[in-house]
Parts: structure tokens; C-alpha cells; sequence
């Protein structure tokens, strides 16, 4: 249940860059306020607002706190389609990040709460083929619902199944005992977490600010592309709308799938040896992923194109399961939704904000020169961030090596 309702959540955030052609030709948007809609505006509430989402949700009831999140982002979803203008949709949009901020840092922690540590990897990961499963059923059926009737029809018919599920929600999931899997006794009370303390705390973590700065430059590559992608295969590619709803969402469906699975299997094997492998498993991901990436940018056309994706999407979600497991595993159980909701602030802030924001400007600035493939160079500017999210996750292996020794 829980990771229906993060496949919903990440479907409703993708569903605007899968429809992004059609609603730029509604609307009469530029690549400039579609990156700005579904990056920068999107963020300011979707990050920051999880903070107090979070503290709210250690100190309460966290089924509650997700159901309620669930509905708030489903009604703001119908309105995206009921809107009839640029400011509309913009309001509509930032009103889906207000209620996804309490989607992802509740649910980790509850997983946690079901499950001991050795395999922790492979239950988040389990739970976080969300993301690719949310973003195939978004192509699939957004682009196919686009193509048969209207753009707008996809958002309504989402929100509506959104709504149902947040009422489902509590009648499904039991709310789990604090600390059940890390040793806390039954009838010992967990202490609340401190806002400062906790926020303090995870700032000045070395191991903590590297996992997730990390993760946000590897966002910036992944939402950056992510939310142009589309609009990139079928305005430069020449792909249409009836291909993309079929042939890229098999390949996002599966090579994202099957990264995100392996990832966290890789982790619950190797971490019994050593902490590195947090670190070591995007570093080698995130390395063998860049020539795939070039080879998708530069591809003369859609099919040649989709062949080299495959690489990136399978290798370049291996930070996710890393990262949420190794901040799950560094944090007391009281402090487990803060913690999770404030590595979403770092990287989603950076990726998710940035990312998109940044891939949109870059190609209005490139228009000028490349009318033709402005998108296509904007998207090669997007190779450096991988090397910085590699330094970035090199710096966290080298602190668990003088832990080690």
C-alpha cells in the first residue's frame, strides 16, 4: 500500500513533463516556465515543507500524516487539469508539492519500523520502485489518455484515484511500534526528537551532508533530463506521442526497476562487510552511466536514442537506495522522518529544483545559435554533474575507509 501511494506520488510529479508538449501548446508556455513549473516552483514547497511535515509526523501518527498528504496532492492534481491558464497550472502544481512534502519521509520510516536492518536495503528499494513504476504508468497512461482525448483528462483521472487512496490509506496500514527492529523494548516510551537538535545534528554529519549532496547532483542529472525528456524525443527525435506511451515507458519502467531492485540488494549483501559500499555502489553506477548518457543525447534518432537510455536508467538510481538506507541506519528511530524528510530537502532541492529549472533555461539560451537541437545541447551541459556527484560519493567512501581502519 504504501509503495501504491509513492507510485501515485511520483506519477502526479511526472505526469507534467510526460504531457509537457501538450500543454506547451495549450497553455503557450516556454521550455523556461516548464522548467521552472516543474523545478524551482515545484521544489520551494515540495522540500521545505517536509521539514515540519516531518517533525510533526515523528511526534504523531504517521499513517495519519500520509493519508492526509495523499488527499491534499490528489485534489491539487484534478485542479492542474481543471486549469485554464500559465498561473493556474503554476498554483495547482505548487499546491501538489505542498501535499507530496508528507508523501516519501513518513513511509521510509515506517518501513523501517517493520523491518531489522539487514534487510533494510531491499525493503526500501522494494518501496522505491515507486519512482520508475509511478513514471512508466505516467507515460503509459498520460500519454495515451493525451492522445486519445485530452491532456487535462489525464490529471482529473488521476486526482480522482488519488483521493480514494488517501481514504483507503488508514484502513489498510497498522501504525508500527517506534524502534520495534533496532532493539527498543515493547512498553519503553521513545523520547520525541528535538526540531533544532535533530536539524543540527544532521548538518554536521560529514557521512550525512556527502550521501546527500551527492544524491542532489546526481538529481540535477536525473530530473533535469527527466522532465525534458519526452518533449526532447518526440521535438528532436521525432518521436510521437502514441511511441513515447509504449517504447519509453518499457524502458523507463524496466531499466529504472530493475537499477533501483539491484541497488538495494547490492547494499544488504556488501553492507555486511562495510559501510563503504553506500559510497562505492553510485561511484561505479554513476561512472559506467556516462558514455550511455552521451550516446542518448547524441543519437540521430528515437530508437538509436531509447537503446543507449537504457544504460542511464538502470545505473543511475543506485544513490536512492544507498542513501535513504545508509541516513535510516545513522538515525535513532524517534528522528527517522525528520532525517528522511531533510535529506529530501538537500537533494530534491538541488535536483528536482534545480535540475529542471536549469535544463530549461540552457535551452532558450541555446535557441539562438541551435535553433533546431537547443534541447539536445542543453542536455550534453548536464555530463559535468555527473563527476561532481562521483567526487562527491568518493568523499563519503574515503571518511567510511578511516572509520574502518
Amino acid at each position: 500500500m504504501l509503495w501504491f501511494v509513492y507510485v501515485l506520488n511520483f506519477l502526479d510529479r511526472q505526469l507534467m513533463s510526460i504531457l509537457a508538449k501538450p500543454i506547451q501548446d495549450s497553455l503557450h508556455v516556454t521550455d523556461s516556465q516548464l522548467g521552472l513549473i516543474g523545478g524551482l516552483y515545484f521544489a520551494m514547497f515540495y522540500c521545505f515543507i517536509a521539514i515540519p511535515v516531518g517533525w510533526l509526523a515523528d511526534r504523531t501518527n504517521r499513517v495519519a500524516v500520509l493519508s492526509l498528504a495523499c488527499g491534499i496532492w490528489s485534489a491539487a492534481t484534478i485542479a492542474c487539469g481543471l486549469s485554464r491558464n500559465y498561473g493556474q497550472f503554476a498554483v495547482s502544481r505548487m499546491t501538489v508539492g505542498f501535499g507530496e512534502a508528507g508523501g516519501v519521509p513518513p513511509s521510509y520510516a515506517i518501513i523501517s519500523d517493520y523491518f531489522p536492518p539487514e534487510s533494510r536495503g531491499t525493503a526500501l528499494s522494494l518501496y522505491n520502485l515507486g519512482p520508475p513504476v509511478g513514471a512508466a504508468l505516467g507515460i503509459a497512461f498520460g500519454a495515451a489518455i493525451a492522445a486519445a482525448f485530452d491532456w487535462r483528462h489525464a490529471f482529473v483521472a488521476l486526482g480522482v484515484i488519488g483521493v480514494v487512496t488517501a481514504v483507503a490509506l488508514p484502513l489498510v496500514v497498522r501504525e508500527p511500534r517506534r524502534g520495534a527492529m533496532d532493539g527498543v523494548a515493547a512498553g519503553v516510551p521513545v523520547r520525541k526528537a528535538p526540531f533544532w537538535a535533530t536539524l543540527r545534528m544532521f548538518f554536521t554529519r560529514p557521512t550525512l551532508m556527502l550521501a546527500a549532496l551527492g544524491s542532489g547532483a546526481t538529481q540535477f542529472v536525473t530530473y533535469g533530463l527527466g522532465n525534458f525528456t519526452t518533449l526532447f524525443l518526440m521535438r528532436e527525435k521525432g518521436m510521437a506521442l502514441s511511441e513515447v506511451a509504449v517504447w519509453y515507458a518499457l524502458v523507463v519502467g524496466i531499466g529504472m526497476s530493475a537499477g533501483i531492485f539491484v541497488s538495494g540488494r547490492v547494499i544488504d549483501r556488501f553492507r555486511r562487510r562495510s559501510k563503504t559500499v553506500y559510497a562505492i555502489a553510485p561511484v561505479i553506477s554513476l561512472t559506467l552511466a556516462i558514455p550511455f548518457y552521451l550516446g542518448f543525447v547524441w543519437a540521430p534518432t528515437w530508437p538509436l536514442a531509447l537503446a543507449f537510455l537504457i544504460g542511464p536508467t538502470f545505473l543511475n538510481y543506485f544513490y536512492l537506495s544507498s542513501s535513504v538506507a545508509l541516513v535510516q541506519e545513522e538515525m535513532r528511530p524517534e528522528e527517522r522522518v525528520m532525517s528522511g524528510a531533510l535529506l529530501l530537502l538537500i537533494m530534491n532541492f538541488i535536483g528536482l529544483g534545480l535540475g529542471p529549472t536549469y535544463v530549461g533555461a540552457a535551452s532558450d539560451f541555446f535557441r539562438a545559435s541551435h535553433p533546431q537541437h537547443s534541447l539536445q545541447m542543453a542536455l550534453y551541459t548536464l555530463t559535468p554533474f555527473y563527476v561532481v556527484a562521483i567526487g562527491l560519493f568518493l568523499g563519503l567512501a574515503r571518511i567510511f575507509a578511516r572509520e574502518k581502519a
